[in-house]
């Protein structure tokens, strides 16, 4: 059958469709899923899959098949419910103690029982590591864990958090037998033990992983249901080859990351047997900065970047209609957002430009190397970033040159701050605004930048938490998108939309990937919708 599904994004929270596909095709035929991610072990990053360390998009799809957590979003999004949890919520009125009673024979899947010491030595042992990946920083706001019995655990917080939900619905969160892991350092390699919905085995090629075979977990306990008994994970080198393993029908499924023209070509011209289908995505690119380095140190230079790019230009030549200029940190879908880089500095203006850098004495060109990722973010990647230089040395106030990277080079380069501008995408830990500020601008966050504002910091950040309706949080975020406006500690390209392509007889397509681009498995089917 070809035919292209569409689910509509709506705003903020999703909802959920009235009809979900059914199957009733053979669950034991493993279900064969692409993907572009790497997943490579190095001397900088051993451990790629330690909850611990772990925090990219493809890491985080494997673990979520994997490693339970005690809350989770459910199917169409919302609100975090239990999952390794029979029940969790805030105690106080403050949003200060949460309390969460795990599920009664509650396993790993060795059948060793989880108890809540379990629970608090996972948590702990993300703190105590504290990785330079920025992992810890979801769990920072964390004053102490206490457990009452086998079942309970009480997470006392340093300030109200309304998102804690939220974060301990990622794997950053798992549970981990403390018997397994050391609680002081990383477990290097691809090896993960839960008590998720599968069990995990992995093909190898040296340090590279060619792929995941996911195996339903007979001791499984939670509040997903699995439609499956075998997935397996392979990852491609580019979306080409894994398009050509669809048209072979060796893969049933390709997630992310489909090319532009992939998208264009099955819309505009389907493929018998394969359906394309658009999922809500809230995916955002954008430019970051070492403010120490000397070529932008100077603000100015990051104001007059920020003047001359041409969002609009920039997306209709590299990404088409799969993408749309995005001006601020937190996306046109999610509450909270706010046009504060157009308000600031309007349409794409070379004098404004010029002005700016002549006041603050800054010579030109500006001499500025812009680096990207090869093999992390798709193919059009390298497309979009001679684009930029183009844009740029078009106004004659820059001279710049790119260079592009591996990513297994390029997070740990990023980290170290090898790159003065890099470039990066965000898929969010979960729909919330406060997942779009605060691991680019809170302490220990994810870019690792030297930028630091205190006010955002010491006092915003902690307000945007206090309210339990979100919605009441939109002026706090609008200040501080204000205040990434004026500063420029980073620059907001585009947003993305999200596509998966399969074949006509795999069902739960529509649910398989989520608004955090997050792969989850357990949804797909073999049968007729």
């Amino acid at each position: 059958m070809n035919r292209k599904t569409l689910v509509l994004p709506v705003v903020a929270a999703l909802l959920t469709p009235l009809l979900a596909a059914c199957g009733g095709g053979d669950k034991s035929r493993a279900i064969v899923v692409g993907t572009t991610d790497q997943f490579v072990a190095t001397e900088d990053a051993p451990a790629p899959l330690d909850p611990a360390f772990a925090y990219d998009t493809g890491a985080w799809n494997v673990l979520r098949q994997t490693v339970q957590t005690l809350m989770h979003v459910p199917r169409g999004s919302g609100q975090p419910v239990p999952e390794a949890a029979e029940s969790c919520g805030f105690s106080d009125k403050q949003s200060e103690s949460f309390r969460c009673k795990l599920r009664e024979g509650l396993t790993f899947a060795d059948g060793t029982a989880i108890t809540a010491e379990d629970v608090k030595f996972s948590i702990e042992r993300v703190l105590a590591i504290k990785s330079d990946n920025g992992t810890a920083a979801l769990l920072a706001n964390i004053d102490t864990v206490e457990t009452k019995g086998d079942r309970e655990v009480v997470f006392h917080l340093k300030t109200p958090d309304a998102t804690f939900p939220y974060k301990l619905s990622t794997p950053v969160a798992g549970i981990l037998s403390k018997d397994k892991y050391d609680g002081k350092q990383l477990r290097a390699g691809f090896d993960v033990d839960g008590s998720g919905p599968y069990t995990m085995k992995t093909e190898r090629d040296g340090d590279k992983v060619t792929k995941f075979v996911f195996t339903k977990n007979a001791k499984y306990k939670g509040d997903i249901t699995l439609r499956n008994d075998r997935v397996e994970l392979r990852p491609f080198t580019d979306a080409a080859v894994m398009d050509e393993a669809l048209e072979k029908d060796d893969i049933d499924m390709m997630a992310r990351t489909m090319s532009q023209s992939q998208i264009k070509d099955l819309t505009e011209k389907p493929k018998d047997g394969i359906e394309l289908t658009e999922v809500p995505g809230l995916e955002i690119r954008y430019l970051a900065f070492n403010t120490k380095a000397p070529s932008v140190e100077d603000k100015a230079v990051r104001q007059a970047m920020a003047s001359v790019i041409d969002r609009g230009a920039l997306v209709s030549e590299v990404y088409g209609p799969t993408a749309q200029p995005l001006y601020s940190l937190i996306p046109s879908s999610v509450t909270g957002h706010a046009t504060s880089f157009i308000d600031t500095y309007g349409e794409p203006d070379t004098a404004k430009a010029a002005k700016i850098l002549r006041d603050a004495g800054v010579k030109t060109p500006v001499k500025v190397t812009l680096h990207y990722t090869t093999d992390h973010y798709g193919a059009e990647t390298a497309k979009e970033f001679e684009a930029l230089r183009g844009q740029l040395n078009g106004t004659r106030l820059f001279d710049t040159q790119i260079q592009g990277t591996e990513w297994s080079k390029f997070r740990p380069a990023q980290k170290r701050g090898d790159y003065a501008v890099y470039g990066l995408g965000w898929f969010p830990d979960y729909p919330d605004p406060d997942n779009y500020i605060a691991p680019f601008l809170d302490s220990d966050n994810f870019l690792n930048t030297p930028y630091v504002n205190q006010s955002v910091r010491d006092r915003l950040i902690p307000q945007s938490r206090r309210q339990a309706d979100r919605t009441a949080a939109a002026p706090v975020f609008e200040q501080i998108q204000k205040i990434v406006a004026k500063d420029v500690p980073v620059l907001p390209l585009w947003q993305g939309k999200q596509y998966v392509a399969a074949r006509d007889d795999v069902t739960g397509v529509e649910w398989a990937l989520n608004t955090s681009s997050d792969l989850l498995l357990w949804e797909l089917g073999r049968g007729t919708a």
